[in-house]
């Protein structure tokens, strides 16, 4: 097969070259552009490529009767989700922003409440298992031990459904402040918030999910200890989750000492439920610019502190100054106790051309010395 060709002006058809190039188009009689190789470059080629309608290809001019009527412009009834920005209408948008805005604002009190109660559910697991040692030796009071029972029901009811409310108040969080994160980088959520809601309340699925979502946000940040706190609140809430489940299953067992041995875990559950609360609201907090307590975490900078400049070493002075210092004062007590005599005008010079002989020789001193 020939690797030249020779393309026509007219329908396009590419002719393979076979000896003497042709003038013609066997096909429509067009006129053929001279031969080049199959994969030339643009910048090699003699000819350039025109694009035409369908129906102009074989030259025949177009009737009105093959025309068909011009149709509708294609057009999107809503941004596509493939490409664009991908931005909510301005009313689902405000309506899913009160929602969140308003179940966030419950995240903080809520998440105090739940810790509270959870450590209060831990002491009434210890309190139950007082009375079951106590009760090996004697008898237990009636009220006391229907006391216990109201404690340990109502803490443990109480601290699930905080924690369940604590969730949902999380949820809205979540996504309020991903919808800010997000928004102040010019762009929108890329999860949908269905997304989030089913990755954070399905069983199993929020113990992965809520943690690359909070990844993501701080990831968004420009302070690394961001990023590390919600590693480490995620490894906090895995475990947290797994001591629930280990509780769940202590729960089957049929030996009286394991179910002893049961209310000792289940105490140590709610406690660990208790501080992963805790640990939640100090990442809600760090994530929103706070601290534990809830005051606003200032930036500090550390900046090199010099010390004043002391010289180290003493700075050298001229040797004639020393020598000359006290016979210049003798020269000018006697000058102070008479200026207006003779004998006193002779002192003077005198003093002062021995003051210059001492200069001289000072200064000579020095530059021997410096030779």
């Amino acid at each position: 097969m020939s690797t030249v060709l020779q393309p026509c002006a007219r329908c396009g058809a590419r002719w393979a070259v076979h000896g003497t190039p042709m003038h013609w188009c066997p096909r429509c009689h067009g006129v053929l552009l001279s031969p080049g190789p199959i994969d030339a470059p643009a910048e090699r080629r003699n000819y350039r490529w025109v694009a035409r309608r369908p129906d102009q290809r074989n030259g025949r001019p177009v009737t009105a009767a093959g025309r068909r009527p011009a149709s509708p412009t294609p057009r999107y009834t809503q941004i596509p989700r493939w490409g664009l920005r991908d931005e909510p209408s301005a009313a689902a948008a405000a309506a899913s922003r009160g929602r969140a805005a308003r179940l966030a604002g419950w995240v903080t009190p809520l998440l105090l409440v739940t810790a509270g109660m959870f450590a209060l559910a831990a002491v009434a697991e210890l309190v139950r298992y007082v009375i079951l040692v106590v009760n090996r030796t004697r008898l237990i009071d009636p009220l006391a031990l229907r006391f216990s029972d109201w404690l340990l029901s109502g803490s443990s009811l109480l601290a699930l459904a905080l924690a369940l409310g604590s969730a949902i108040a999380l949820l809205g969080w979540l996504i309020e402040t991903r919808r800010a994160v997000f928004a102040r980088a010019g762009r929108s959520d890329p999860r949908p918030a269905s997304l989030l809601v089913l990755g954070c309340l399905i069983p199993v699925a929020n113990l992965v999910w809520p943690g690359v979502f909070l990844t993501e946000i701080a990831a968004e940040r420009a302070d690394p200890r961001v990023l590390r706190a919600v590693r480490v609140w995620w490894c906090a809430w895995v475990f947290g989750g797994l001591t629930v489940a280990a509780a769940l299953l202590w729960r089957t067992a049929d030996s009286l000492q394991v179910k002893a041995d049961g209310v000792v875990f289940t105490a140590w559950t709610d406690a660990v439920a208790a501080a992963v609360t805790v640990s939640t609201l100090w990442m809600v907090r760090l994530l929103d610019g706070r601290d534990l307590f809830g005051r606003v975490r200032l930036a500090h900078r550390w900046v090199v502190a010099a010390d004043p400049a002391v010289p180290v070493i003493e700075p050298v002075h001229p040797g004639g100054a020393a020598r000359t210092e006290p016979q210049a004062r003798e020269a000018t007590e006697p000058q102070a106790r008479d200026v207006t005599g003779p004998r006193a005008r002779d002192a003077a010079h005198a003093a002062i051309a021995e003051d210059r002989d001492t200069d001289n020789g000072a200064v000579q001193h020095e530059e021997v010395m410096a030779k």
